[in-house]
């Protein structure tokens, strides 16, 4: 990825072309992707310490919105020079490079898109059971499962990507050709560059909506904190739920506090409560830390006034 933006980005600009230049950018925003992907990875390794007693999960967090500016400080500057183009008309384009350059750029997209489909392929029959029973919710074998799951998924939206991207290079190699034979349309370029700004935008809004509700400590779009309390008050011995948070630390690690109250007189069954919620939490709704605390049951007491009880002394 880091060899073929380069070779994208240094050709669009030998050949003068904004639109090979935004393809390289559109293939920046993958390029930030992996690179997130990886530094979560190591950052998971991190333990945490005395002052982030949480690790430090959240840089992953920074650095995508540190990505994402960068890719909108080159998009505007892009934009801004497609615009003096379309105003002007007073550029010239190498036909001969942009064309070579693009057909590169659709070269590496092919590649990566079977890749991409050979391994959901090899994923998909390396976990196929055809005669396996669904497991129920509640058991160990459904994080595995889920991972697994997500797994392929992550793999089948990596593959729709690169498709994506690969009409966007086949859209660049086309207005190659017409701007190599037909130099009297090199409107084609800024126009272009117009389009894949657009997808560009449309890439990148997800990432900050994402990264946004982890900085506001919203609940992650996949929970449903309804849900959650419903299954919660389906464990025995549970009189209400006082209290529940749920956050996310980064992408994939959610964190959850729950406050519960035990039916009147089964305050000794709260470590069997206990297990229960934590197992609910962790397994079933895939929480990726919990704190659950119980406390017995407090009859509510109406409240009266200063006046009511200094009259009635």
């Amino acid at each position: 990825y880091i060899l073929t933006f380069l070779t994208l980005f240094s050709g669009g600009y030998v050949a003068n072309s904004l639109a090979i230049m935004t393809d390289a950018l559109h293939m920046l925003t993958d390029l930030s992707g992996i690179i997130l992907t990886l530094l979560a990875l190591w950052l998971s390794a991190k333990s945490p310490t005395k002052r982030f007693t949480f690790g430090f999960h959240r840089l992953e967090v920074l650095s995508a919105i540190i990505s994402v500016l960068l890719v909108y400080i080159l998009m505007a500057f892009l934009l801004y020079e497609a615009v003096q183009r379309t105003i002007h008309m007073d550029y010239e384009i190498n036909g001969d490079i942009m064309l070579i350059t693009a057909a590169v750029g659709v070269a590496v997209n092919l590649i990566m898109g079977f890749l991409l489909n050979q391994s959901g392929h090899l994923h998909s029959h390396s976990h196929s059971h055809p005669h396996s029973h669904v497991p129920q919710s509640n058991s160990p074998n459904t994080a595995r499962s889920s991972s697994h799951g997500h797994s392929s998924l992550a793999v089948r939206a990596a593959f729709v990507h690169a498709l994506g991207d690969l009409v966007q290079s086949i859209g660049v190699l086309v207005a190659a050709y017409i701007i190599r034979f037909k130099p009297e349309y090199k409107i084609a370029d800024p126009i272009c560059t117009y389009v894949f700004s657009i997808l560009v935008i449309l890439t990148t809004v997800r990432i900050l909506c994402d990264t946004g509700v982890i900085i506001l400590e919203g609940v992650p779009r996949h929970l449903n904190v309804d849900r959650i309390k419903e299954d919660l008050m389906k464990i025995e011995d549970v009189y209400s739920i006082e209290d529940l948070n749920v956050w996310s630390l980064t992408a994939g690690k959610t964190t959850a506090i729950v406050h519960l109250q035990l039916v009147p007189g089964s305050s000794s069954k709260w470590e069997e409560v206990q297990s229960k919620a934590r197992q609910l939490l962790l397994n079933t709704f895939g929480i990726y830390k919990c704190s659950v605390q119980l406390q017995s049951y407090k009859q509510e007491t109406s409240k009266t006034c200063a006046s009511c009880q200094s009259s009635s002394a």
